[in-house]
Protein backbone atom coordinates (compact mmCIF):
# COMPACT_ATOMS: atom_id res chain seq x y z
CA UNK A 1 0.00 0.00 0.00
CA UNK A 2 1.16 3.52 -0.79
CA UNK A 3 2.54 5.50 2.16
CA UNK A 4 0.56 8.60 1.13
CA UNK A 5 -2.68 7.80 3.04
CA UNK A 6 -0.66 7.09 6.21
CA UNK A 7 1.20 10.38 5.83
CA UNK A 8 -2.02 12.33 5.22
CA UNK A 9 -3.56 10.75 8.34
CA UNK A 10 -0.49 11.76 10.37
CA UNK A 11 -0.55 15.27 8.95
CA UNK A 12 -4.23 15.75 9.86
CA UNK A 13 -3.64 14.50 13.41
CA UNK A 14 -0.53 16.65 13.87
CA UNK A 15 -2.30 19.77 12.61
CA UNK A 16 -5.22 19.12 14.97
CA UNK A 17 -3.22 18.22 18.06
CA UNK A 18 -0.53 20.83 17.43
CA UNK A 19 -3.02 23.65 17.01
CA UNK A 20 -5.01 22.55 20.07
CA UNK A 21 -1.89 22.45 22.23
CA UNK A 22 -0.59 25.77 20.88
CA UNK A 23 -3.83 27.71 21.30
CA UNK A 24 -4.95 26.13 24.58
CA UNK A 25 -1.68 25.97 26.48
CA UNK A 26 0.47 28.70 24.95
CA UNK A 27 -1.56 31.40 23.21
CA UNK A 28 -4.55 31.67 25.58
CA UNK A 29 -2.45 31.92 28.76
CA UNK A 30 -0.25 34.52 27.04
CA UNK A 31 -3.31 36.57 26.10
CA UNK A 32 -4.53 36.60 29.70
CA UNK A 33 -1.06 37.48 30.96
CA UNK A 34 -0.64 40.45 28.62
CA UNK A 35 -4.08 41.90 27.85
CA UNK A 36 -6.99 43.16 29.92
CA UNK A 37 -9.10 40.20 31.02
CA UNK A 38 -12.18 41.06 28.94
CA UNK A 39 -10.12 41.70 25.79
CA UNK A 40 -8.10 38.52 26.33
CA UNK A 41 -11.35 36.58 26.75
CA UNK A 42 -12.78 37.97 23.52
CA UNK A 43 -9.63 37.14 21.53
CA UNK A 44 -9.33 33.69 23.12
CA UNK A 45 -12.98 32.95 22.31
CA UNK A 46 -12.31 33.75 18.64
CA UNK A 47 -9.21 31.57 18.58
CA UNK A 48 -11.03 28.66 20.23
CA UNK A 49 -13.75 29.02 17.59
CA UNK A 50 -11.14 28.62 14.85
CA UNK A 51 -9.62 25.70 16.74
CA UNK A 52 -13.02 24.02 17.00
CA UNK A 53 -13.49 24.17 13.24
CA UNK A 54 -9.96 22.85 12.70
CA UNK A 55 -10.80 20.00 15.09
CA UNK A 56 -14.04 19.12 13.33
CA UNK A 57 -12.45 19.24 9.87
CA UNK A 58 -9.37 17.23 10.87
CA UNK A 59 -11.48 14.85 12.94
CA UNK A 60 -13.93 14.02 10.18
CA UNK A 61 -11.21 13.73 7.54
CA UNK A 62 -8.91 11.57 9.71
CA UNK A 63 -11.79 9.36 10.84
CA UNK A 64 -12.83 8.83 7.22
CA UNK A 65 -9.25 8.14 6.14
CA UNK A 66 -8.71 5.82 9.13
CA UNK A 67 -11.76 3.79 8.09
CA UNK A 68 -10.45 3.54 4.53
CA UNK A 69 -7.04 2.41 5.81
CA UNK A 70 -8.59 -0.26 8.04
CA UNK A 71 -10.63 -1.57 5.10
CA UNK A 72 -7.39 -1.75 3.09
CA UNK A 73 -5.77 -3.89 5.79
CA UNK A 74 -3.92 -1.30 7.93
CA UNK A 75 -5.01 -2.84 11.23
CA UNK A 76 -2.98 -0.35 13.27
CA UNK A 77 -5.70 2.22 12.71
CA UNK A 78 -8.52 0.08 14.14
CA UNK A 79 -8.07 1.21 17.76
CA UNK A 80 -6.82 4.67 16.88
CA UNK A 81 -10.16 5.54 15.33
CA UNK A 82 -11.67 5.44 18.83
CA UNK A 83 -9.20 8.08 20.00
CA UNK A 84 -10.21 10.24 17.02
CA UNK A 85 -13.90 9.72 17.89
CA UNK A 86 -13.20 10.68 21.51
CA UNK A 87 -11.40 13.84 20.45
CA UNK A 88 -14.19 14.73 18.04
CA UNK A 89 -16.83 14.24 20.75
CA UNK A 90 -14.82 16.52 23.04
CA UNK A 91 -14.78 19.25 20.39
CA UNK A 92 -18.47 18.90 19.60
CA UNK A 93 -19.60 18.93 23.23
CA UNK A 94 -16.96 21.27 24.61
CA UNK A 95 -17.22 23.89 21.94
CA UNK A 96 -20.42 23.50 19.97
CA UNK A 97 -22.44 22.27 22.95
CA UNK A 98 -21.26 24.62 25.69
CA UNK A 99 -19.82 27.64 23.90
CA UNK A 100 -23.17 29.03 22.68
CA UNK A 101 -24.33 29.27 26.31
CA UNK A 102 -21.06 30.95 27.30
CA UNK A 103 -21.36 33.40 24.40
CA UNK A 104 -24.94 34.23 25.43
CA UNK A 105 -23.83 34.99 28.99
CA UNK A 106 -20.96 37.15 27.72
CA UNK A 107 -23.33 39.03 25.37
CA UNK A 108 -25.90 39.51 28.15
CA UNK A 109 -23.28 41.04 30.43
CA UNK A 110 -22.00 43.32 27.66
CA UNK A 111 -25.58 44.37 26.77
CA UNK A 112 -26.06 45.44 30.38
CA UNK A 113 -22.78 47.38 30.27
CA UNK A 114 -21.07 45.02 32.69
CA UNK A 115 -17.78 43.23 32.60
CA UNK A 116 -18.56 39.50 32.63
CA UNK A 117 -16.43 38.91 35.72
CA UNK A 118 -18.46 41.50 37.66
CA UNK A 119 -21.87 40.47 36.37
CA UNK A 120 -24.55 38.22 37.84
CA UNK A 121 -23.65 35.75 35.06
CA UNK A 122 -20.09 35.19 36.26
CA UNK A 123 -20.83 32.06 38.31
CA UNK A 124 -22.72 30.31 35.49
CA UNK A 125 -20.06 31.33 32.99
CA UNK A 126 -17.35 30.00 35.33
CA UNK A 127 -19.11 26.65 35.65
CA UNK A 128 -19.55 26.30 31.88
CA UNK A 129 -15.98 27.44 31.32
CA UNK A 130 -14.72 24.81 33.76
CA UNK A 131 -16.67 22.03 32.04
CA UNK A 132 -15.51 23.26 28.63
CA UNK A 133 -11.92 23.31 29.87
CA UNK A 134 -12.26 19.73 31.09
CA UNK A 135 -13.40 18.63 27.62
CA UNK A 136 -10.47 20.52 26.09
CA UNK A 137 -7.97 18.85 28.43
CA UNK A 138 -9.41 15.42 27.64
CA UNK A 139 -9.25 16.23 23.92
CA UNK A 140 -5.57 17.17 24.13
CA UNK A 141 -4.65 14.16 26.29
CA UNK A 142 -6.37 11.86 23.77
CA UNK A 143 -4.53 13.76 21.03
CA UNK A 144 -1.16 13.21 22.67
CA UNK A 145 -1.97 9.50 23.05
CA UNK A 146 -2.97 9.39 19.40
CA UNK A 147 0.27 11.02 18.26
CA UNK A 148 2.25 8.64 20.46
CA UNK A 149 0.49 5.59 19.00
CA UNK A 150 0.51 6.60 15.33
CA UNK A 151 1.32 3.60 13.16
CA UNK A 152 4.23 3.34 10.78
CA UNK A 153 3.78 3.68 7.04
CA UNK A 154 2.64 0.07 6.76
CA UNK A 155 -0.24 0.66 9.19
CA UNK A 156 1.29 -1.39 11.99
CA UNK A 157 1.64 0.06 15.47
CA UNK A 158 4.81 -1.79 16.36
CA UNK A 159 8.07 -1.89 14.38
CA UNK A 160 9.19 -5.16 12.83
CA UNK A 161 11.79 -7.05 14.83
CA UNK A 162 15.29 -6.42 13.52
CA UNK A 163 14.25 -3.53 11.32
CA UNK A 164 17.11 -1.10 10.89
CA UNK A 165 16.48 2.25 9.27
CA UNK A 166 18.87 4.13 7.09
CA UNK A 167 20.34 1.09 5.58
Amino acid sequence: MSPVPHRVFRLLILIWVGSALTIGYLVAPTLFATLARSMAGDVAARLFRIEAFIGVACGILSLTLGNVLVRRGAAGYRKLRWLVVGMLVCVLVGYFGLQPFMDALRAQAHAEGLDLANSPYAARFGLLHGISTLFYVVETVLGLALVWLLPGEDGRCEPEAGLVRGG
